[in-house]
């Protein structure tokens, strides 16, 4: 069991929409304010990513440039939050948010599940960054992520939110490294739905830690899901009506 002593049941109560419930980026956008209201009105929890910009501020964006999403090839990590808040997404109106912005647009409505997308050796400040700016929020947060050095950092740094690891695979080898990790007593897992099932989850779902995946975009995810995890993360389709 994990070292959080708080009501985690919240966690898998909705399903978790994928970078917010955005429609593909067709007209809303992955991890925006528009997939995140989107995702508000039909009451899903949201998981989005997490960068650290080059003034220290935590912005929610998933990849390392911006070339797919903004047609630039900018480093998120040599641009500032303010820099990064006038680059428009897939030519709409919304732009890249800091943390604090989306905080502020969700306000506790629904949980948030942030995944903090790290680089080995340049993320010196990024979790106590994050915590910083999660400080007084009134809502459901969770904080997980495939590096172990971050969460390392979150439990060293008293993380009073429940800290998972966004992990999958199926080879013996990297079982090894997960059950490493969960040593930290992490409080959940985050597994690719690709990979499931496994001895891994199988394992930890027993010793009583929740488990949810990602990314479940097809009805075989969701009853692979509904047969070996507590809830999924998806994208793609509306799980309350397909």
């Amino acid at each position: 069991m994990g070292r959080y002593t708080g009501d985690l049941n919240w966690l898998t109560a909705r399903p978790i929409a994928h970078r917010g419930y955005h429609d593909m980026n067709n007209t809303v956008w992955e991890n925006t304010l528009s997939a995140f209201d989107r995702a508000i009105a039909h009451d899903f929890s949201i998981e989005c990513d997490l960068q650290l910009a080059c003034d220290g501020v935590p912005v929610v964006f998933h990849d390392d440039d911006l070339s797919r999403l903004c047609g630039l090839m900018d480093d998120v990590r040599l641009l500032t939050s303010r820099e990064l808040a006038m680059k428009r997404i897939g030519g709409t109106s919304d732009a890249i948010p800091s943390l604090r912005v989306m905080l502020d647009r969700v306000a506790g409505r629904v949980p948030i599940v942030f995944e903090l997308k790290g680089r080995k050796d340049e993320d010196d400040g990024f979790a106590g960054a994050v915590l910083e700016e999660l400080e007084n929020y009134e809502g459901h947060v969770a904080l997980m992520s495939f590096d172990t050095w971050l969460l390392e950092e979150l439990i060293e740094l008293d993380c009073p939110y429940p800290v998972g690891l966004t992990a999958e695979g199926v080879r013996e080898e990297k079982f090894v490294e997960h059950e490493k990790a969960m040593a930290l007593s992490l409080d959940f897992v985050s597994y690719g739905i690709l990979h499931m099932p496994n001895r891994f989850v199988t394992g930890i779902r027993k010793n009583g830690t929740p488990v949810i995946t990602w990314t479940v975009r097809t009805p075989d995810m969701r009853q692979r899901t509904e047969e070996e995890a507590d809830q999924m993360t998806f994208e793609g389709f509306d799980p309350d009506t397909a």
